[in-house]
């Protein structure tokens, strides 16, 4: 049993070809050849392990279209769809990291932009002294 909620998150989509087919995912579903397409230079096995382990994981829905031989589209399920939050946050930190990758900016300054905890019940963002003790509890 993963000991913090990051390690819960890591056992479903640690690796980089996990976190590379939801990305491919999110723009909506596809077949295991434009998976294979998309994602340049992974082994065929390794892209089945992996649909196997996000629809085991129920992050990943696969859609029989062909009976013979059987033949499925993939789409991330809801659960699936929100971990699009989680690799903004991990691309942009990879740009930040990285010479010659562009951090997201906005687009009517210019300015890199930054993450931010946010409350919806309170409309505004955690910040200071009350960000300071927020924990993934």
């Amino acid at each position: 049993m993963p000991d913090s909620p990051l390690a819960a998150a890591l056992d479903a989509v640690g690796d980089r070809w996990t976190l590379l087919l939801v990305e491919a995912l999110l723009d909506g579903s596809r077949r295991f050849g434009d998976l294979e397409e998309a994602l340049a230079g992974i082994a065929p096995n390794v892209l089945t392990q992996r649909l196997r382990r996000l629809e085991a994981e129920g992050l990943v829905v696969a859609e029989p279209y062909s009976q013979r031989p059987p033949r499925f589209v993939y789409e991330l399920s809801a659960s699936g769809r929100e971990l699009a939050g989680a690799l903004r946050l991990l691309a942009d930190w990879g740009a930040r990291q990285g010479e010659g990758v562009d951090a997201p900016r906005h687009e009517a300054c210019g300015s890199v932009l930054e993450a931010r905890w946010w409350c919806p019940t309170c409309e505004r963002p955690a910040e200071g002294e009350e960000a300071e003790g927020l924990h993934f509890a």
